[in-house]
């Protein structure tokens, strides 16, 4: 079964097409890219009045009979609250009413004070609803539509477009999920006007159910217990796909289940449609968070209700699903992630490490990390699932903070598994993107162990593309990926891994510095080349003209000094440094000036060659000198015995002696097949060594294709030239 239009509602052509005409309406007040500032709004409040239009008088009789002409009310606002959401379900949890005396209808009643009403309309929605249209900034646009004499004319078409195509939006006939698709294709398509990134805003829901049929795979049984609770959290939660589809596969096999949903997200527009779907649904708005999850520091306070850290310090959850952005820089965070990092180390959220500032992936992971329940204290766990592109897999060095926080994960055994998408899954990119499933509550079987799926051929071509999303998962699709996963078998599309497997040394392996020297015409020309001989001659001082003079005059003058006294030396070529120097050094303490450490190094660097059968060049203390330009790294794997987690710190040298005391025998191993019968004279230079995690999946899943032959290829190449030759031909 297709995942795409076939499961949308049946009016979803005709509303999307609909919304987008109406928005068309908007040209010249508005751009293309900023048709959104009116039409998301407006279609939450058609939601919204889908629901309290029928009791817009009860609703207003109640609120006036509760004010008295002294100005004292009958009931408190939190009895009055609870009368007016009854008037609108007796079972209704969740505030949700107006107290206007408005609806839709009656706002076109009475253009000449279009402005006036709709503004009265929106200020009279319970707390909740109102701060929706608030975060939508909808008044603002208002106030421009009515400047621009288009309000009245943009409401009435609005409304009367769908009453002339028989359309709807009432929850009754367009469930939130399918809203969910409406919203999507909505702001995918305002944002190719814009040329911007739908991927900020939702992942498809195909991925998402996916995701969530993984994270529940596990764990049906518990979850189908009457009356379990489940805490449910997305520190990303955009629009709330994740939410609203975690929710919808939990209900569909315990419709008793408890659920808590719980998010945050700093994006206004997506924040207000995420709490209109809760609020619509009767579930608890104020567990989504508007604000920064990361965290800023020394955020102004603009009186819109934004919260400049996590909106839920003291929550663990049950499970956690996110997307957060790919490849999207950190620097607004920068300084609070730091502060918390430094002060408080392990019992911050980011105790493993920062990654590189460009890509805060692997921040999202680390504060859902810090959300799980723990089992030796709760008597429970969690599990995480996240969508990441390629890049938290593999990015950074040994020791960087990316290996270091991919280290803890794998160290403390949460890493359950890692799927690989097939490309061309999402609305604003082409690329692959991967489902990391993390959990420390792993069964037995998964102890120890890290699954990789490759689900890259797992799809089918979309009968017409939307972005750059032309592929989708199917039903079975899904159901086959997550059997996958369920069975925890070796098969062509499933590697069962030990944790040990991602780790290695990265080792420094060294070679020897060999040279010549010669005092050679050739040779001394390059003196010129050297930094340290050519600053000779440039003054450091910028004023004093005659001082400037004088310091360049000098220079000068040892520079021809030196170039004197290195031509005074005969050509002989020297394989051995110290027998050079024998020579050199009492040349250039003959001078009238003293010739600094930078500058003799400069002098011998002009004078040498590499020379591989030169002496090996050593120090004061008779050591071998390593040469730079030969210097090379080796990866060393991680043996599969070595205990977890390391007795080593995050910082890659607290403890290192102790790990390379334990896996020297393995270095030598590797040295001993690996590198010496090719090159001898090399050696480790044990204090660069570093520990590095990396999930290399492609290279697991590789698959070598031979080239074809060469007598197929020219016969293709002589019948597209013969081709050619016709089509040109049939143009004469």
């Amino acid at each position: 079964m297709k995942t795409g239009s076939l499961q949308q509602h049946p009016h979803h052509s005709a509303l999307v097409s609909m919304i987008w005409n109406i928005a068309n309406g908007l040209r010249g007040t508005y751009r293309p890219p900023q048709y959104r500032r009116v039409m998301l709004p407006l279609i939450v409040l058609a939601r919204f009045d889908a629901i309290l239009s029928k009791h817009t008088d009860a609703m207003k009789a109640l609120f006036d009979e509760n004010q008295a002409e002294d100005g004292t009310v009958k009931f408190p606002q939190v009895l009055l609250d609870k009368k007016l959401t009854e008037i609108v379900g007796k079972d209704r949890k969740e505030k949700l009413y107006n107290i206007s005396g408005f609806n839709l209808a009656r706002l076109l009643d009475d253009p000449d004070h279009i402005r006036a009403n709709l503004i009265h309309y929106i200020n009279g929605f319970s707390a909740k609803a109102k701060d929706i249209f608030d975060k939508f900034e909808f008044e603002k646009e208002i106030d421009k539509l009515d400047e621009a004499n288009r309000l009245y004319k943009v409401l009435q078409t609005f409304v009367g477009d769908l009453q002339s195509h028989g359309l709807t939006l009432s929850p009754d006939v367009i469930s939130n999920t399918q809203m969910g698709y409406l919203f999507e294709e909505l702001i995918r398509k305002f944002n190719e006007q814009a040329n911007e990134e739908a991927g900020d805003h939702f992942t498809p829901r195909e991925v998402i159910r996916l995701m969530v049929n993984i994270a529940f795979a596990e764990d049906h049984q518990e979850l189908s217990k009457s009356g379990v609770y489940c805490e449910i959290y997305d520190p990303t939660c955009g629009t709330g796909g994740m939410l609203s589809e975690s929710e919808k596969a939990l209900k569909g096999f315990n419709q008793k289940i408890y659920l808590g949903l719980y998010g945050q997200e700093y994006n206004n527009e997506s924040y207000a449609i995420c709490c209109a779907d809760l609020l619509i649904k009767d579930e608890p708005a104020e567990n989504i968070i508007f604000g920064d999850t990361l965290g800023v520091k020394n955020a102004k306070d603009k009186g819109n209700g934004f919260t400049p850290h996590d909106g839920h310090p003291s929550k663990r959850f049950d499970y956690m699903f996110a997307n957060p952005p790919f490849g999207v820089e950190w620097k607004i965070q920068e300084d609070y992630v730091k502060e918390e990092y430094a002060d408080k180390g392990f019992n911050s959220r980011f105790g493993a490490g920062l990654p590189r500032i460009n890509d805060g992936s692997l921040l999202f992971l680390q504060h859902m990390i810090s959300k799980m329940k723990q089992p030796e204290k709760d008597g429970q766990g969690s599990r995480i699932a996240v969508v990441f592109n390629g890049s938290p897999l593999f990015t950074g060095d040994a020791g960087s903070g990316e290996s270091n926080i991919r280290r803890y994960v794998i160290e403390n055994d949460m890493l359950e598994a890692v799927i690989a998408l097939p490309d061309q899954m999402f609305y604003n990119t082409g690329i692959y993107t991967y489902i990391w499933i993390l959990s420390n509550k792993k069964s037995a079987k998964r102890q120890g162990k890290v699954q990789l799926i490759n689900a890259t051929q797992y799809y089918q071509k979309m009968q017409k593309s939307l972005g750059n999303k032309r592929n989708e998962l199917s039903e079975k699709h899904i159901a086959d990926i997550t059997k996958l996963y369920a069975d925890f078998a070796e098969t062509k599309d499933s590697k069962i891994f030990n944790n040990q497997d991602f780790a290695y040394l990265k080792i420094t392996v060294e070679r020897p510095l060999r040279l010549n020297f010669q005092a050679g015409a050739k040779r001394i020309e390059k003196l010129w080349e050297q930094t340290a001989f050519a600053n000779l001659a440039k003054s450091k001082k910028i004023k004093d003209e005659a001082q400037i003079k004088a310091d360049e005059d000098r220079g000068e003058a040892q520079q021809q000094a030196i170039i004197d006294a290195l031509s005074g030396l005969d050509d002989t070529l020297y394989t051995n440094r110290d027998a050079f120097l024998k020579v050199l050094n009492p040349t250039l303490k003959a001078l009238d000036f003293t010739i600094g450490a930078p500058l003799k190094k400069a002098i011998l660097e002009a004078l040498s060659e590499r020379d591989p059968t030169a002496d090996i060049c050593t120090d004061s203390k008779g050591n071998k000198e390593a040469d730079s330009q030969l210097r090379d790294t080796e990866l060393v794997p991680m043996p599969s015995e070595m205990p977890f987690p390391l007795s080593l710190g995050y910082d890659n040298e607290t403890d290192l002696d102790e790990l390379l005391t334990a896996l020297r025998s393995n270095i030598e191993a590797y040295m001993q097949a690996e590198v010496l019968p090719h090159v001898p004279d090399a050696w480790v230079d044990e204090g660069k060594t570093k520990l590095g995690f990396e999930i290399p999946i492609n290279r697991h899943f590789y698959e070598y294709q031979p080239p074809r032959d060469l007598a197929v290829i020219k016969a293709e190449i002589n019948a597209l030239e013969q081709e050619i030759i016709q089509m040109l031909g049939n143009l004469q």
